[in-house]
C-alpha cells in the first residue's frame, strides 16, 4: 500500500468511496453524495493550508483517504485540526485507516498543530475502533445531532494530543510535494 498526497485528479476515485457511505449509510451526515468535480474542488481547497492523503491498493487504484480540516474558526483555535478518514467498501479493516493516520498525524505535529479531533457518527464500531488504536481518546457524545434515514443520531467526539503543549508559533501550511 502507498500513501501519497491526493491531487485534484483523484476527485472521481474519492467521490467513489464516499458516494455509497452518503447515500448507503448514516457514517455522513451529507445526504446527497459530491460529484467528482465536488472532490475535486474540496481536495483543491484543502491542500492550500492542510493535507489531504490517499492510500493506494497494490493496483494503483485509491482504497482510502484521509484529510485535516480547521476545528473552529475563532483565532485561539487555530493549533487544533478535525481529522476525516474514509475507506473504500471491501477494504475496510485491513490497515488502510490506520496507514493513513500514521502519515496524517505525524504530518499536522509537524506542521505546528497540538490537537486532533475526529467526530464519528454513531454507533460505527469500527470508527471508534481504529481511532482508539491510533490514540484517540474519547471526550463526549452530541446526542440527536442530526436526522437520517429516519432516525435522529449522535456524534460521538474523540481527540488526539499531536505534541506536547508550549506557547505555540501559528502553524505552518502544508505543501503539497511536487
Amino acid at each position: 500500500m502507498k500513501i501519497r498526497t491526493a491531487t485534484p485528479e483523484d476527485g472521481a476515485a474519492v467521490a467513489a468511496i464516499y458516494a455509497p457511505i452518503v447515500a448507503h449509510t448514516s457514517i455522513s451526515f451529507e445526504t446527497e453524495p459530491p460529484d467528482a468535480q465536488e472532490m475535486r474542488s474540496r481536495i483543491e481547497k484543502t491542500l492550500a493550508s492542510l493535507p489531504w492523503l490517499v492510500a493506494e491498493d497494490a493496483d494503483g487504484a485509491i482504497c482510502g483517504y484521509a484529510y485535516a480540516s480547521k476545528h473552529r474558526e475563532r483565532a485561539a483555535y487555530q493549533w487544533s485540526v478535525d481529522t476525516t478518514v474514509y475507506v473504500r467498501e471491501g477494504m475496510r479493516g485491513q490497515g488502510v485507516g490506520r496507514a493513513l493516520y500514521e502519515r496524517l498525524l505525524p504530518l499536522l505535529a509537524e506542521l505546528g498543530y497540538f490537537q486532533a479531533f475526529a467526530g464519528i457518527a454513531l454507533p460505527n464500531a469500527g470508527s471508534v475502533g481504529l481511532h482508539e488504536a491510533v490514540g484517540f481518546e474519547a471526550l463526549g457524545v452530541y446526542r440527536n445531532v442530526g436526522f437520517k434515514n429516519g432516525e435522529w443520531r449522535d456524534v460521538g467526539w474523540w481527540q488526539k494530543a499531536l505534541r506536547p503543549l508550549d506557547t505555540p508559533s501559528p502553524p505552518q501550511a502544508f505543501s503539497a510535494p511536487r
